[in-house]
C-alpha cells in the first residue's frame, strides 16, 4: 500500500477515535453516568485501537523498505518525499487531539472514581454508626462516666 494511501487510513481512524473520545467525555460529563453507553465506546475504541496500530506497523514498514530511518524525522522525510507532508501533519495534528482528549478522558474517570469512593466512605461511616447488635440495639452507645475508681 502506498505511504499516502496509509497516512488516510491512520487519518481516517484518528477521526473515528476523537470522536469516540468527544462521545466518552460528554458521557462523563453527564450527572448520570451511561455505564452501558461507555462499555460501547470503550469496545469501539479498542477495536479503533487495533486498527490503528496494524496501519502504523504497515507504515513503519513500508518507511523501512524505501530505505528511511525508523522514527519520526524518517517519518517526516519519506512522506515529503512522497509528497504527502500535508497528509504526514494532518495525521500528527489528529494523533495530538486524540492524546489530549484521551488525557482529558482519563482524568474525568480518576475524578468520578474519586467521588464514588468518597460517597461509599461516607455511607459506610454512617452505616457502622446504625448497625443494630444481636439484642437489637444500635452500635453507638451512648458514653457512660465511671463513678468507681
Amino acid at each position: 500500500m502506498s505511504l499516502i494511501r496509509l497516512l488516510r487510513t491512520q487519518y481516517d481512524h484518528l477521526g473515528a477515535l476523537i470522536s469516540l473520545l468527544e462521545q466518552e467525555r460528554e458521557a462523563l460529563a453527564n450527572g448520570s453516568i451511561d455505564g452501558e453507553l461507555l462499555q460501547r465506546l470503550a469496545a469501539d475504541k479498542q477495536t479503533l485501537l487495533v486498527d490503528l496500530e496494524q496501519s502504523e506497523q504497515e507504515r513503519r514498514a513500508e518507511q523501512a523498505a524505501q530505505g528511511y530511518p525508523e522514527g519520526d524525522a524518517g517519518a517526516r522525510r519519506a512522506a515529503a518525499d512522497a509528497g504527502c507532508l500535508g497528509a504526514w501533519n494532518a495525521v500528527r495534528a489528529s494523533s495530538e487531539r486524540a492524546a489530549h482528549l484521551n488525557q482529558l478522558v482519563g482524568a474525568m474517570v480518576t475524578m468520578r472514581l474519586e467521588r464514588n469512593r468518597q460517597i461509599l466512605d461516607l455511607i459506610h461511616a454512617i452505616s457502622e454508626k446504625t448497625l443494630y447488635d444481636t439484642r437489637g440495639r444500635s452500635g453507638v452507645q451512648p458514653s457512660q462516666i465511671r463513678t468507681s475508681a
